[in-house]
């Protein structure tokens, strides 16, 4: 049986990085759009009797989301033994209650949506706040991987007498991992969201923090105003200015540009293609599809 990874547009370098780290080929998908907007797709003739690891990462979902399943529907008629996602990011988690009368949970909604479509699921440090377990909205298997150690270690390497600054509650999860791997302190500002691109920050006395080199974690940077917002609050205590570290670099809008004026380096992992990236999280994903560990959390 061989191992083929199968990236979607756009995943392709991931899928080269992957591939030169263990025994898998790589295949070629065919995909392009019909003037009338429907998607035309064509995989590789080595599918029948492999295990088909669809490489996708699923920042900006909804445009991508019935080609994905299209292509996993393809790959199982096709004969394929198993069909998995290998997803870095995956989308759709912050949606994870229903804050107002009639709102839609997404984030159960969309892990049953693709738990019909794979037998399993490979993903890097999901966004769990409200839900507990990232199994808990699937009904696959799932391996959850954490990027701590690779941030840890790009902290150790390229910052003098670091102090780990977490934007609010939320990122301490990741904040403390972060740490730990650096051997670095932290603490935690206080942040209260007042709409999806309006935050306020507060935080105790930083007094003592002056002479340490603020480095801001959280798990992900979409529109980056909790960021810009912790950041100002760090200089106007008399801190330097922080570098910015996340795992998913998402960065709508003009969100990296702003950010960059204000921090000393903004970097983020490849789990989402961006130029930002320093840390590659190919080791991560490579173990965890040659090995297939599964892990639960």
């Amino acid at each position: 049986m061989t191992c083929l990874l199968l990236p979607m547009p756009g995943n392709e370098a991931l899928a080269a990085a992957l591939a030169a780290r263990f025994p898998a080929e790589v295949g070629t998908l065919i995909t392009r759009q019909f003037p009338d907007g429907e998607t035309y797709l064509r995989l590789p003739d080595n599918i029948a009797g492999n295990e088909v690891n669809i490489i996708c990462t699923l920042a900006d979902p909804d445009p991508q989301f019935l080609r994905l399943a299209f292509t996993a529907a393809t790959a199982r008629e096709l004969g394929a033994r198993r069909v998995n996602l290998i997803a870095p990011y995956f989308a759709y988690m912050r949606q994870d209650k229903r804050f107002h009368p009639g709102e839609a949970v997404s984030a159960r909604y969309f892990g049953q949506l693709l738990s019909g479509l794979f037998d399993r699921v490979v993903t890097i440090d999901p966004h769990l706040h409200r839900i507990a377990r990232f199994q808990s909205i699937l009904s696959m298997p799932a391996t959850v991987l954490q990027a701590a150690p690779l941030l840890g270690a790009w902290v150790k390497a390229n910052v003098v007498r670091p102090v780990l600054v977490g934007p609010d509650s939320e990122s301490e999860q990741w904040v403390a991992a972060v740490a730990a791997h650096a051997g670095a302190p932290y603490f935690i500002l206080a942040k209260q969201r007042l709409g999806d691109r309006q935050v306020t920050i507060d935080a105790p006395d930083l007094a003592g923090w002056r002479d340490h080199a603020p480095v801001l974690v959280d798990d992900m940077i979409a529109s980056g105003h909790t960021m810009l917002a912790a950041a100002a609050l760090l200089t106007a205590h008399g801190l330097a200015r922080p570098a910015c570290l996340t795992v998913h670099a998402i960065f709508a809008g003009d969100a990296y540009a702003r950010l960059s004026v204000v921090a000393t380096v903004v970097v983020s992992t490849d789990t989402i293609a961006h130029v930002s990236n320093r840390i590659s999280v190919a080791p991560l994903l490579a173990d965890a599809i040659a090995g297939q560990p599964r892990s639960n959390p």
